[in-house]
């Protein structure tokens, strides 16, 4: 009787670090992928402000898709060439804050505000923001963007 009293707060042991620690089941998420999104999430900015195609490129699925105009690998480095050539001498930072992370069946939703600061002014100043709406698989390479969309916050009332 005490070997299977024994065997059974084992079990329940195993279970419950399971739990808390994360098995990686549908729908769940671990500290590890909570880490690993909130890294994808550095290393997008990072590649972007400086202009780093390939591994802005790397942070999408190769089918990813950006605001639903840029779909895949080649899309998405045009992208950022493209983007870089129009801001000209401009120097940008982008900036994410109140990351909410949503675990979902397939992978995880994600919101994050967004503050794209111009820094060839002094101070910074404030380019746009708006928030992203992002959709995040767990791939073979890590979590990637499947699907990121901007939402630009609207333009000030005029006041009268």
């Amino acid at each position: 009787m005490k070997k299977i009293y024994l065997g059974l707060i084992a079990a329940a042991l195993a279970i419950g670090s399971m739990t808390v620690f994360g098995a990686g089941a549908a729908g769940k998420l671990t500290a590890d992928d909570y880490i690993a999104i909130e890294q994808l999430y550095a290393k997008y900015n990072q590649s972007i402000d400086t202009a780093d195609a390939e591994a802005w490129a790397s942070t999408f699925t190769p089918d990813g898709v950006f605001n639903n105009t840029s779909k895949g690998h080649d899309a998405l480095v045009a992208f950022v060439k493209d983007w870089k050539d129009k801001k000209n001498d401009e120097r940008f930072r982008h900036w994410n804050t109140n990351l909410l992370i949503t675990p979902t069946a397939d992978g995880a939703t994600a919101v994050v505000y967004l503050n794209l600061l111009n820094i060839s002014a002094r101070p910074a100043v404030p380019a746009t923001t708006g928030k992203y709406e992002d959709v995040l698989v767990k791939t073979a390479q890590g979590w990637r963007f499947k699907t990121r969309v901007v939402r630009p916050d609207p333009a000030p009332r005029a006041t009268q």
